[in-house]
């Protein structure tokens, strides 16, 4: 059965570049989260089955793998409707029906403070 592990609202973000992911994850840690990690959907699903604690999902949407961030956002709506999205790019353009209710759209290059004021307004 899985285990609540922090205390810490947890994010888990999905990047395939590794540069990138780290970037993504020093930002939300200095906001005050737990981060875990995954470089493809595949990983990322099975932390989700893992774990009970992730409140957001921070995912590139261009990822290697069975399936890219716009379907794994959906996959993460449909098995665990409390988990919020947030999908990335700064090559893939998103309209507001290609993501989940509640799931939101930030473009590369974001900043700090683009990500700390999403996720803040999403787990708040």
């Amino acid at each position: 059965m899985p285990e609540l592990t922090s205390t810490k609202p947890v994010v888990l973000v999905v990047e395939d570049e590794a540069l990138l992911r780290m970037n993504a994850v020093d930002i939300i840690e200095e906001a005050g989260f737990e981060v875990i990690e995954a470089s493809n959907a595949d990983d990322a699903i099975a932390i989700l089955e893992s774990r009970d604690d992730i409140r957001v999902v921070f995912t590139d949407i261009q990822i290697p793998g069975s399936m890219d961030g716009l379907k794994l956002a959906r996959a993460v709506s449909g098995r665990w409707p409390p988990i919020k999205i947030i999908a990335t790019s700064g090559r893939v353009k998103v309209s507001g029906t290609d993501l989940p209710d509640g799931g939101r759209f930030l473009a590369k290059p974001y900043t700090s403070g683009q990500v700390m004021n999403l996720l803040t307004e999403l787990t708040t």
